[in-house]
């Protein structure tokens, strides 16, 4: 005799709550899925490992992005009382590495950005900010990231991108509570003042006129 039995051929079809998840060595003895729990949801079932550790924003320290860049168009000049237009070059960050002693992959997506514009005035958007030629507008439109100077001068401008986290055990992407914020380096932001004039001639005619490069 056989020391585990299972059904044989032509088994008639029974009801879920009677199909068996395992046979044993007993005849016609299985374990069978718990029907009868009204909680019971596969659907809501953790996919984490179950020994993994709760992670928070500061252990992924180490997978960080890098500080994101900031650049002010036209060439981190401007004109005071036009526009500035200000990019930031962030974006989805995604990192592999070990944690706990477990591997992962890390996954940092950009939610907002502070814009401290070195004037006292500072400014917070969910866009990282676009050129010019992507928006298909001409130099000095303003735009969501951009900001007027009212005088000239040299600014020092700086940018902090805030970022949400996810984490990846091999099962799909797990939220991570918190934001992890990057303050990025500073740019110098050079501001100078247009003035106009009527000439009679341009400067390619006159290159000597007022407000040639010659002068």
């Amino acid at each position: 005799m056989d020391s585990a039995w299972s059904p044989g051929e032509g088994a008639s079809q029974v009801p879920l709550e009677r199909l068996c998840l395992e046979w044993t060595s007993l005849p016609d003895h299985c374990i069978r899925p718990d029907t009868d729990d009204p909680d019971h949801d596969p659907e809501q079932e953790d996919p984490a490992d179950p020994g993994f550790p709760a992670v928070t924003i500061t252990d992924l320290a180490s997978f960080a992005p890098a500080p994101a860049t900031l650049t002010g168009e036209p060439h981190n000049l401007g004109v005071a009382g036009l526009p500035t237009n200000f990019i930031v070059d962030a974006d989805v960050h995604t990192r592999d590495g070990e944690l706990f002693g477990y591997p992962i992959t890390a996954r940092f997506t950009p939610a907002s950005f502070t814009f401290d514009y070195g004037d006292t005035t500072t400014a917070t958007t969910t866009t990282p900010g676009t050129t010019w030629e992507n928006l298909h507008v001409p130099q000095f439109t303003p735009t969501d990231t951009s900001h007027v100077y009212a005088e000239r001068g040299t600014y020092t401008a700086t940018a902090e991108t805030i970022y949400t986290a996810e984490i990846d055990l091999g099962t799909g992407w797990i939220p991570v509570p918190g934001t992890l914020t990057i303050p990025g380096p500073e740019q110098s932001i050079r501001i100078y003042e247009a003035h106009t004039a009527l000439v009679a001639h341009t400067c390619n005619e006159d290159p000597t006129a007022p407000g040639c490069p010659t002068r």
